[in-house]
């Protein structure tokens, strides 16, 4: 067993862990995290996707150990100060990018991601960044949509595919 220390979502947290512990498990299990979904177990999936020193991660393919000292940002920590959705979570509920729900923490904190490094993508970008993210409900028409929303864009020409 290890000590394991970090910041999530802006406050100190720590814990016991095994060697073996990952990211996603120490999340979920140990800080009660449950927002990080374990779709997979094999990075196929990008439910498990946090933040890890401001990069977007699979949690379910990282050792909790390797974030020792990290700062870490999970969906848990995505809203607004003021308890309120962002402007991205926003655009998800009003564009209806979500059915289920299950990808969806992952599908945000991957766009949010990919709105940091690039604030006005194209349609086309956006469905390439998503790649790793695997949504078996809605088709990634209005996830697509709900992106390009916070974004700032018109979403008007986003075509079903």
């Amino acid at each position: 067993m290890a000590q394991v220390s970090m910041t999530v979502n802006g406050k100190a947290a720590s814990g016991e862990i095994e060697g073996r512990t990952l990211l996603s498990s120490f999340l979920r299990d140990q800080l009660n995290l449950t927002g990080t979904h374990v779709g997979c177990d094999t990075s196929q999936c990008g439910a498990c996707v946090v933040h890890v020193n401001g990069e977007a991660v699979k949690a379910c393919t990282m050792l909790a150990a390797e974030a020792q000292g990290a700062e870490v940002a999970t969906i848990e920590g995505a809203a607004n100060a003021d308890g309120s959705l962002n402007v991205l979570q926003q655009a998800f509920q009003d564009h209806h990018g979500l059915q289920c729900g299950f990808c969806t923490p992952g599908m945000v904190m991957s766009a949010a991601a990919l709105l940091k490094e690039n604030p006005k993508p194209t349609e086309a970008e956006v469905r390439d960044y998503l790649e790793g993210n695997i949504c078996r409900c809605t088709g990634y028409h209005n996830i697509v949509k709900a992106i390009m929303a916070a974004s700032g864009q018109s979403v008007d020409s986003i075509a079903a595919e």
